[in-house]
Order: structure tokens, then C-alpha cells, then sequence
């Protein structure tokens, strides 16, 4: 099958030149944590804030790619590493083409997140939504940690399905420990020299 497929990634305009007509580069901002731990609300207030100040951006969150392109998986193992490895690809194309994508996934294990670094490549960066489970649980803005004590929710990340503590990631912000005004502000300015030109 592979004999009939003829990429041509050397035809297409260049990932600078794209970027050069945005006036910005490309990036992958990888945002993994806990469920409750404030991935998507810092990823919508990031966007927000990005394209206030003249960002093209596209954000890609879990449950936003669940209902689309990845509505046929489940949370197995399996079904869990091929919703990364699609989110990945897909943000790789943006990247690719100068948009700065804000990703807003659990990412649960390092071999998960491992994956989507070596597929995205230099333009990864890896944000840590970090926040420990008891405070998540606390807030459980979805009620999903009541349902998956109950045992209504099984494979779910941080009751019955693991977590793994990011061991490098390239910004960590603590929830817990700041306002959501000065977490958002904490993430645009580690970021923001990265896409500028």
C-alpha cells in the first residue's frame, strides 16, 4: 500500500514562509493535566489573550476532538495512545503552517506525551496544568470524579487509570497555588517570546 503513496512535503511552502506571512512562528503548546485541574479554561483564556494581541491560533481540546474526529475511541490503553498520536498529527499540521495551537489534553502517561513530542518535533512545548488530585476532585466542575468513585466511569485518570507526573516539562503552572488571572499571566509571558519572530 505504501507504494502508492507519494508525499510532497518538498513542494509545499516552507513552515518559515508561512510564518513569515503571519508575522509569528509556529508552536504546539501540549497542555496535559488532571481533569479539574484547569487545562481548558487556561487554553480558551490563553486563545483569548493570543489573538487579542494579533495571535493566529487554533485550539484543540479533548473533548472537543472526542466529539469530531476521534468520536470513534474509547479510553482503552490502545484507544487512548491514537487519540494522542491524531491530536499530535493534527497539531503538527497547524504548527506547521505558523498557527500557534493550544492543546488541552489529560495526556495521562509519559510514554503518551513522549509520543506527541517526537511526532510534533522542536515546535512542542509541554505545559504542566499541574494540580494535585484532592483539589480536582474538590472542584469537580464536571461531576466526573463523583461518577468514577461510584464506579460509573471506569478507566478514569487519576481513580482507576494512571497518572504520571510529567518529569521535564518546559512550563509548570500550579493552580493550586495561583489565581486564574496570574496562572494566565504566568503562561502568556513563558510563551510569548517563543512565537514571536
Amino acid at each position: 500500500m505504501t507504494d502508492n503513496i507519494f508525499p510532497i512535503f518538498d513542494k509545499s511552502l516552507s513552515a518559515l514562509e508561512k510564518e513569515k506571512g503571519l508575522n509569528q512562528k509556529g508552536l504546539v503548546i501540549w497542555m496535559v493535566g488532571l481533569s479539574g485541574s484547569g487545562k481548558s479554561t487556561l487554553a480558551t483564556g490563553l486563545e483569548n489573550r493570543l489573538h487579542q494581541n494579533g495571535f493566529h491560533t487554533m485550539l484543540l481540546d479533548g473533548d472537543n476532538l472526542r466529539s469530531g474526529i476521534n468520536s470513534n475511541l474509547g479510553f482503552s490503553e490502545d484507544e487512548r495512545i491514537e487519540n494522542i498520536r491524531r491530536a499530535a498529527e493534527i497539531s503538527k499540521l497547524f504548527a506547521l503552517n505558523g498557527t500557534v495551537t493550544i492543546c488541552s489534553l489529560i495526556s495521562p502517561t509519559e510514554n503518551i506525551r513522549k509520543m506527541a513530542a517526537e511526532i510534533i518535533g522542536e515546535k512542542y512545548c509541554e505545559v504542566f496544568i499541574n494540580c494535585p488530585i484532592e483539589v480536582c476532585e474538590e472542584r469537580d466542575v464536571k461531576g466526573l470524579y463523583a461518577k468514577a468513585r461510584r464506579g460509573e466511569i471506569k478507566n478514569f485518570t487519576g481513580i482507576d487509570s494512571p497518572f504520571e507526573i510529567p518529569k521535564s516539562p518546559s512550563i509548570d503552572v500550579k493552580t493550586n497555588e495561583m489565581t486564574l488571572e496570574s496562572s494566565l499571566d504566568y503562561l502568556y509571558n513563558s510563551i510569548i517570546d517563543k512565537i514571536k519572530l
